[in-house]
């Protein structure tokens, strides 16, 4: 009996499929998602709108596709990582000529009724394409240079489309979760020891090209790499941004000012209190207890995801759980790490807690493909 065999046979169906639904992954979701409501109707001053309201509209309408995902066998979803990917690259290309500008940047498709944002449904489907070609790929050739070579290009052609618009972060978070999918497969060690040795080099390269004949950067590029080893060198311009954000951090304390208290949200200090540095606002109200409490949930998921794919036979759902919880794990360590200083601020969001449509919606997709494998593996 072949495998498709097998787990058509064996696979739940009808209303035991609700039943095997990891009931504790929604409502770790959910709870995530309530925290975001929460620091949203803060922000906005003790008011649903402009922001919670919608973003509760948002959840409700990501939970519905989440089941409906969820309830599709896993065997459909690896058949159409193809299609999915090459849907979104193509997105990619609409959104160089055709996309909507918001911030000086060009990353969204308007509909009309929603903003489209293909950069993140990229991510998702990366991830499935990348997991359907391990499975596919017989393990004795997953280091073989020529086998090497292909999933890299499919990991660069939309990270080169993102930058365009430009969007670093976003950038980032597709060369890393590539890569990591690539090592999670069993690509040999010594190809990442030398991405990562030229890596450094060549920043290395770049630092010491500053002030000769062949400087590698504009002066006001190496002006942003000072304001971030030194935000106090320009408190009042570039460095605003984080000397406020880490203004907020500290002022929590241990447990906080209190729930819609907190002053660098309330009096505006704080900028996009209700996007890239929600979680500053969250520690100033909720002090280093309430920022921790969200942390453990973030870490909680992960857990899940991990346990998921160890108890899971098939390669493809392993891969695709385990690239899902990479994904949402490099969201909150960016997104946390930025806004506490300790790397570049590159707009990355606080993933179900931030405002915003794009994100949220691909996430949730994103977790009913793990609970199509959870639902769906061979039993």
């Amino acid at each position: 009996m072949s495998y498709l065999e097998y787990s058509v046979k064996t696979v739940p169906s009808g209303l035991r499929k609700v039943l095997y639904l990891s009931w504790p992954l929604v409502l770790l979701l959910t709870a995530v998602a309530s925290v975001g409501f929460l620091m949203l109707y803060s922000v906005a001053g003790g008011s649903f709108s402009p922001w919670a309201e919608p973003q509760m509209k948002r959840y409700l309408l990501g939970l519905t596709a989440m089941f409906l995902v969820a309830m599709v066998p896993i065997w459909f979803w690896r058949n159409m990582a193809v299609v999915a990917y090459l849907v979104s690259l193509a997105l990619l290309v609409v959104v160089e000529f055709f996309g909507s500008v918001g911030m000086g940047a060009q990353r969204w498709i308007d509909l009309g009724f929603f903003r489209l944002q293909p950069s993140e449904l990229m991510k998702v489907t990366m991830v499935m394409l990348l997991a359907a070609y391990y499975d596919w790929l017989p393990i004795r050739k997953t280091s073989g240079i020529l086998w090497v070579l292909l999933p890299v290009i499919l990991i660069m052609a939309p990270t080169f489309l993102v930058l365009t618009q430009p969007d670093l972060g976003t950038a980032i978070l597709l060369v890393v979760g590539g890569g990591l999918m690539m090592f999670l497969a069993g690509v040999h060690w010594a190809y990442f020891a030398t991405v990562i040795t030229a890596g450094v080099g060549f920043v290395a390269t770049v630092l010491k090209s500053r002030g000769t004949d062949w400087q590698m950067l504009k002066e006001y590029q190496f002006r942003r790499i000072d304001t971030f080893l030194d935000p106090n060198s320009d408190p009042l311009g570039a460095g605003y941004h984080i000397t406020q954000a880490k203004i907020a951090m500290g002022s929590g304390g241990w447990t906080g000012r209190g729930f819609m208290q907190g002053t660098q949200s309330r009096l505006n200090f704080l900028p996009e209190k209700h996007t890239d540095f929600i979680f500053n606002t969250l520690a100033e109200e909720f002090g280093f207890i309430g920022a921790v409490s969200l942390l453990a949930l973030y870490v909680l998921i992960i857990v899940f995801c991990i346990i998921s794919a160890l108890q899971n036979r098939d390669r493809f759902s392993s891969l695709l759980i385990l690239g899902v919880g990479l994904t949402f794990f490099l969201y909150f360590a960016v997104n946390m790490s930025m806004v506490m200083g300790l790397a570049p601020v590159v707009g990355v969001p606080l993933p179900l807690v931030s405002y915003g449509g794009s994100a949220m919606l691909v996430l949730m997709v994103a977790f009913g493909l793990v609970q199509s494998a959870h639902i769906h593996r061979p039993r």
